[in-house]
């Protein structure tokens, strides 16, 4: 069988502490509510500072600077340790607040996103360094009077953008009537563009991508952009590969809450793998609501407010090239609808369907990547840890399948277990933070089969109490490709010859 193979991931964190309190629906929920809390009054006093979120060794495992082996061994809660960080990791970047804002406006091609004048002026500068953004400053606009901005906001309902809790710039709405199109939504899905962006063109710098071999892209965050007539109309996909050079992609948008990028790793994976398309990439940008989601339960705990960032990942799925790690399309897993809503159930569902399918004991899969919350958020809030709680049922129902001893259950669970290292961004933990570490581990590492598990609640869109969750095996490649593939593996070896010898000769030229 022709299979596709994964070729890598990126991921990007943005530090956004000003939009914690005017974006995220914990802190604008207590603003209608309790205006006067405490914990609004006392909010900025427990935000961390940039250089702490780079400090945070679960942070520096998302951008692959710190593996999850060695995360593992470090006493949690996490955010107690000393770690130092950088900014830049083989996987991503994590990016100031600063900075974002002038994506933004990079990202907007509706002259919706306004910058103060001199704050447009340190936005351009600090921009113009950036090496996936410089080229792009010239759409940093000039900016606006402070008088125009507060004006916008008191008589437009423009949505305001502080930074350092100064007024620094707005987001006009979209349309004076259309809800779909108003200033707040607007933020939403342009921060949901422009973190997509950032990560799709850290995917095409780390991995030497040329843009125009990318075929089709899939964005799978849990943000829907359209209008009154098609509220969820898309597409972020192709207006991220717009700002990305991808000219020769199309693309769409696929969503399932928390389980969309899986579904979107099993659809780009039959894709490829049926010839449609050769270079599929997988998107998604971060979602602002969820930003200080759980911050009520960490000040209570005298933590920080640690869901401070903006998540983003992509992820590039092409034809077996004999090295890269296997996509087994055909060994999946699904949450069916009468499967029933126990964890039990899911479990297996998403687990038991697959090793049955493939003959396999559950031993046999050396990591399963579900729901990667960081257990620094998660504890506090009462959700305790949740990827060690997943690895116990899966330890469970290996017992029921007596593939392992009930005595070995916890023996299994300290081996196989890893520990969660994403934001809770919702789409971003659901098993796609170890798809990076993949591209690895089943190529020069230890591992010889991972599965990759997504989960979503439906009944959050009160459609349905239905759960949802998909899942695939990925493998390690045993070399062998097809004859199709072999001749576009020879193509693409030709491509690159002759474009490592232009830059040779141009770097000849120069000299």
């Amino acid at each position: 069988m022709n299979y596709s193979t994964l070729r890598g991931a990126s991921y990007v964190l943005v530090h956004t502490p000003d939009m914690i309190e005017h974006n995220g629906t914990t802190q604008t929920t207590e603003k209608i509510t309790t205006p006067d809390s405490p914990y609004l009054a006392n909010l900025y006093d427990n935000l961390r500072s940039y250089d702490e979120v780079v400090n945070y060794a679960p942070n520096q495992t998302y951008i692959g600077n710190l593996s999850y082996q060695e995360l593992k061994k470090l006493p949690q809660p996490w955010v107690n340790q000393t770690f130092e960080g950088q900014r830049e990791g083989k996987y991503g970047e994590i990016m100031p607040e600063l900075e974002f804002y002038g994506l933004l406006q990079i990202a907007d091609v509706f002259e919706l996103v306004h910058l103060e004048e001199s704050f447009a002026v340190v936005v351009r500068e600090a921009l113009s360094i950036h090496p996936l953004f410089k080229e792009d400053i010239e759409k940093i606009k000039e900016g606006k009077t402070l008088e125009w901005i507060e004006k916008d906001v008191a008589e437009n309902h423009a949505e305001p953008l502080y930074y350092e809790r100064q007024l620094v710039g707005c987001v006009s709405p979209a349309h004076q009537i259309d809800v779909n199109l108003n200033a707040h939504v607007m933020l939403e899905n342009l921060v949901v563009k422009a973190s997509g962006v950032l990560a799709l063109r850290q995917l095409i710098s780390k991995h030497r991508l040329d843009p125009k071999e990318i075929d089709y892209v899939i964005e799978c965050s849990e943000e829907a952009c359209g209008d009154m007539n098609q509220r969820g109309g898309g597409n972020f996909a192709k207006a991220i590969a717009e700002l990305c050079g991808c000219e020769h992609a199309t693309g769409s948008d696929i969503r399932s809450f928390c389980a969309g990028p899986t579904h979107a790793l099993i659809t780009a994976a039959s894709l490829v793998a049926a010839g449609t398309h050769k270079n599929v990439v997988l998107v998604a940008g971060g979602a602002t609501a969820k930003l200080g989601m759980n911050g009520k339960s960490h000040v209570g705990k005298g933590l920080p407010i640690l869901e401070d960032v903006i998540g983003g990942f992509a992820a590039l799925i092409s034809e077996n090239d004999g090295v890269h790690p296997i996509l087994r399309h055909d060994l999946t897993g699904k949450h069916e609808v009468g499967s029933g809503s126990s964890p039990q159930a899911v479990t297996t569902a998403l687990i038991a369907s697959i090793l049955e399918k493939a003959q396999l004991s559950i031993k046999d899969v050396d990591v399963y990547s579900v729901e990667m919350q960081n257990p620094d958020i998660t504890k506090p809030a009462g959700a305790g840890d949740v990827p060690l709680a997943n690895l116990k049922m899966i330890g469970a129902i290996g017992v029921l399948r007596k593939d392992i001893e009930k005595k070995d259950l916890m023996a299994f669970v300290n081996e196989k277990s890893l520990v969660g290292w994403a934001p809770t961004q919702g789409h971003i933990p659901s098993g796609i933070p170890y798809l990076g570490f993949a591209a690895e581990d089943l190529v020069s590492g230890d591992k010889n089969r991972a599965m990759i598990v997504g989960k979503g609640s439906l009944f959050l869109g009160r459609m349905t109490n239905l759960f949802d969750g998909v899942s695939i095996l990925i493998e390690r490649n045993s070399g062998k490709v097809s004859k199709e593939n072999q001749q576009g593996l020879e193509e693409l070896v030709r491509k690159e010859v002759a474009q490592a010898l232009r830059s040779f000769v141009a770097n000849l030229s120069v000299e």
